[in-house]
């Protein structure tokens, strides 16, 4: 089921933006988009989805973004350390030669590019994590609730659909029920005929000739599994848990009873009865396709 869910959020000089999207899909495909340096955050995201969805492309973004901190500066202590062994060299370099150089001052060492960086706390990475963390469950609480809305609405189609199929059963039995006498009498001629066209025939043969016609003439056997095909889907939407996979396959068995039912109808009225059929049971498969 499609389902969109964003959060934003600040810490001190930095704020972020989820977003979080998902479509139907026969199984679970996950997708996370974010920064590098926020050590735990995507392996927690990634199992809270797997424990919480069962199916869907789901793509989650996080975007961060830091604000200038208005000149505030820190030195870069590694680095400074690095300049000062260097001018340590060269004095002792020109000790060794004969040259007398000035000593550098403090302000000498800070013009040094690298020495003087943008301030940054210490413990913000850590606290930008929590923040960030924290937002994980919300954000996939937000995105389960509009899938809910979202199946609940399905739910209430799908359920139609199946009461629209029930009836069209019921009016194939009643249909099957009414051509019966037709169907006797195409099977007497169909042996009337038989019986012509040969001198001599064992009543084995006959028999069986006749079973064979009848079996492909009867098609209370569809009408009984589309019952049964009603019964099952209903089920499975009174259940509180992912149904879309045996929804789907019961979508295919019903096309083929209907497809079986047309072949046999012999009958216009219950041909239309089929083709009606398989017209609910295409768009019921459609709907069903979005159900988690």
């Amino acid at each position: 089921m499609t389902a969109f869910a964003s959060r934003t959020g600040t810490l001190g000089a930095v704020s972020w933006s989820w977003e979080m999207r998902g479509v139907n899909a026969r199984g679970l495909d996950i997708r996370l988009r974010m920064p590098d340096g926020i050590e735990g955050l995507e392996p927690a995201m990634r199992g809270a989805l797997t424990k919480a969805l069962a199916r869907g492309n789901v793509t989650v973004n996080l975007r961060l973004s830091r604000e200038e901190l208005g000149g505030a500066l820190a030195v870069d202590e590694g680095y400074l350390d690095e300049v000062l062994k260097a001018l340590d060299q060269v004095q002792e370099r020109a000790f060794a030669m004969g040259v007398t150089l000035g000593q550098p001052t403090a302000a000498d060492v800070l013009v040094q590019r690298g020495v003087l960086i943008a301030g940054k706390p210490e413990d913000e990475t850590e606290a930008l994590t929590a923040a960030l963390m924290a937002d994980v469950a919300p954000l996939i609480a937000d995105f389960v609730a509009m899938r809910a809305a979202e199946g609940a609405a399905l739910k209430g189609v799908v359920a139609g659909q199946l009461d629209h199929i029930a009836k069209l059963t019921e009016a194939a039995a009643v249909a099957a029920a009414a051509r019966a006498p037709q169907v006797k009498e195409n099977l007497t001629n169909a042996l009337r005929r038989v019986l012509e066209d040969v001198a001599e025939i064992e009543e084995g043969r006959v028999a069986q000739e006749l079973a064979l016609l009848a079996v492909k003439s009867d098609v209370l056997e569809e009408i009984d599994r589309l019952k049964a095909h009603v019964a099952a889907a209903r089920e499975l939407l009174a259940q509180d848990k992912p149904a879309g996979r045996k929804l789907d396959f019961l979508a295919q068995e019903f096309n083929r009873e209907a497809n079986t039912l047309c072949a046999k109808a012999q009958a216009p009225n219950l041909t239309a009865i089929g083709l009606d059929l398989k017209a609910v049971i295409d768009q019921m498969r459609e709907q069903i396709q979005n159900v988690e």
